[in-house]
């Protein structure tokens, strides 16, 4: 198989896309904290939000919520999946 190819299982590319929402996430955060206020700011901060929940469960014992669950896309989280990609492609 060529190197780059898609020799790994589905579960490989979750965890990578895992890891890539995660760092950045945490660099989405670190920009909004240190950023001045402007354009930049601005820029990096822009994304979409898309949110479910609570969602009420009623067995007849136990009622509980689930959520609310939400998932914050921006551009920085995007930067962060394309990075864990190609580190776990060079490395994988």
């Amino acid at each position: 198989m060529a190197k780059g190819s898609s020799k790994h299982r589905p579960g490989f590319h979750l965890v990578v896309l895992a890891i890539g929402f995660v760092v950045g996430g945490f660099m989405n955060e670190l920009a909004r904290r240190l950023l001045p206020p402007g354009a930049v700011k601005e820029f990096f901060d822009l994304g979409v939000k898309a949110q479910v929940g609570p969602l009420p469960v009623d067995f007849v014992i136990i009622n509980f919520a689930l959520g609310p669950v939400a998932l914050d896309v921006t551009l920085l989280s995007l930067i962060g999946v394309l990075v864990a990609y190609l580190i776990a492609r060079s490395l994988f």
